[in-house]
């Protein structure tokens, strides 16, 4: 009978191991969402006043264009820079991605 204090002890301490991986995983997966130039369609960002503030600043030529907010809007900025290429370069769209990475996407 004395034998199942050591054996759940062990157990515990041999459990406790995975346990703390797994709550470093919930931790991890709390954090917040961010918006993706890859894959966030533009309606989303535009409903998004901080997101649509990031557009206005920093594509004003496409964010203007009437087609961006409304044809656009189902698209992704990486979908749209075949149509606006300058604009929306890949060294642009990091930029933008880089800001999208300062804020939390909205659900």
């Amino acid at each position: 009978m004395r034998a199942y204090p050591v054996i759940i002890s062990v157990l515990a301490a041999t459990l406790s191991i995975p346990l703390a991986a797994v709550q470093a995983q919930g931790t991890t997966a709390a954090q917040p969402a961010h918006y993706s130039v890859a894959d966030t369609p533009v309606g989303k960002l535009l409903d998004d006043p901080a997101a649509n503030e990031i557009l206005k600043k920093m594509i004003p030529t496409v964010y203007a264009n009437d087609m961006f907010q409304t044809q656009g809007r189902t698209l992704t900025l990486k979908a749209i820079q075949q149509y606006e290429p300058d604009a929306l370069s890949d060294e642009n769209l990091a930029k933008i991605q880089a800001e999208f990475d300062k804020i939390p996407a909205k659900g």
